[in-house]
């Protein structure tokens, strides 16, 4: 009985050294992740001073300079026998800068021209619904460009467009 007491006496001194140690190795563990996440967010912190310096630098982008095109009223090709449509559309160019304002200005009838010879191509379904409009748009863009050749246009934009 005597041996049983003493085994448990040293069951005991051994289980209270355990439990320290474990409370030890956990309080360690989250000082180390404390410490880790104190880096971590003066880090980011840094980086972000930094980054909105650079941004605070940059100049603002210059809003783009549109050009008008006359309107323009075109009758559509159709099927033999059939009622006549008409296409009457109201375009305007964007450009980059203003300076381009003035090369092109001298060169509007050329643009007039070239989108009246192919409008007048157009049948009725070919700018039928959102994705006919968009090659519209993309055709009508590709020609400008060729018809300005040292000038270029970002987009070609339509302010009206009436099927009749």
């Amino acid at each position: 009985m005597a041996d049983n007491e003493a085994e448990g006496a040293a069951d005991g001194a051994e289980a209270i050294p355990a439990k320290k140690g474990k409370l030890k190795l956990i309080i360690a563990a989250a000082g180390f992740v404390a410490i880790l996440g104190a880096g971590a967010g003066w880090f980011f912190l840094m980086r972000g001073h930094h980054g909105d310096e650079k941004h605070a630098e940059a100049p603002p982008p210059k809003p783009p300079s549109f050009v008008e095109v006359p309107d323009m009223m075109v009758n559509l090709v159709g099927a033999p026998g059939e009622r006549v449509q008409y296409l009457k559309v109201k375009v305007v160019l964007e450009i980059k800068e203003d300076k381009q304002l003035e090369a092109i200005k001298p060169t509007l009838p050329r643009v007039t021209d070239l989108f009246q010879t192919y409008l007048r191509e157009l049948r009725p379904s070919d700018i039928n619904g959102s994705a006919g409009l968009f090659r519209l748009k993309e055709e009508l863009t590709k020609r400008v460009n060729l018809a300005l050749a040292p000038q270029q246009v970002n987009a070609v934009l339509f302010k009206e467009i009436i099927v009749q």
